[in-house]
């Protein structure tokens, strides 16, 4: 915030000051929104990365004999609830280096939230549609995931808007 002086005349030979509070964006305070924001997208990035690495770990990842490339029959379970395949854990650590990337930049780390997140809404509304006993669930997806991959992309979304928010004020 910064303090100016603004005149004004009350008589013929008379000034009254007032202070006059203003905000203004420094360069600062836009350093400080696009470090959050890079910040953020890169902790999301490093989670997705190491998501994609535990889903390869046997113990980690329940039934691990049973994983399959692709598809609906793996019985590979992250922590004993989220269904996964070679594929999945793949896409996860996709996810995570396109994050990596993206996160060099405010602008980039800022499309990565909230285009990740809009992402994984439609893959939370693709879960909900498709059975999970369908050939188009190829990744798989259980109910664990569709609820997982709801959160994930309002709170990737929010990420993304809630920490760039200081520049647009």
């Amino acid at each position: 915030m910064v303090y100016g002086q603004a005149q004004r005349e009350s008589g013929p030979d008379c000034t009254e000051r007032t202070q006059v509070m203003t905000t203004r964006s420094t360069s600062a305070d836009v350093a400080a929104a696009g470090k959050a924001v890079r910040t953020g997208a890169l902790a999301v990035a490093v989670t997705f990365l190491l998501v994609g690495v535990l889903g390869f770990i046997p113990g980690i990842t329940t039934n691990y004999g049973d994983m399959t490339f692709a598809g609906h029959h793996s019985d590979a379970h992250l922590l004993g609830v989220f269904q996964v395949s070679v594929l999945h854990n793949i896409v996860h650590l996709l996810f995570g280096l396109v994050g990596l990337a993206m996160a060099r930049t405010a602008a980039g780390a800022r499309v990565y939230l909230v285009g990740g997140g809009a992402i994984y809404l439609v893959l939370w509304l693709y879960g909900l549609v498709v059975g999970q006993d369908s050939a188009a669930n190829f990744v798989p997806l259980n109910t664990a995931d569709d609820w997982l991959h709801l959160f994930l992309g309002l709170g990737m979304i929010a990420l993304g808007l809630l920490l760039v928010r200081r520049t647009r004020r």
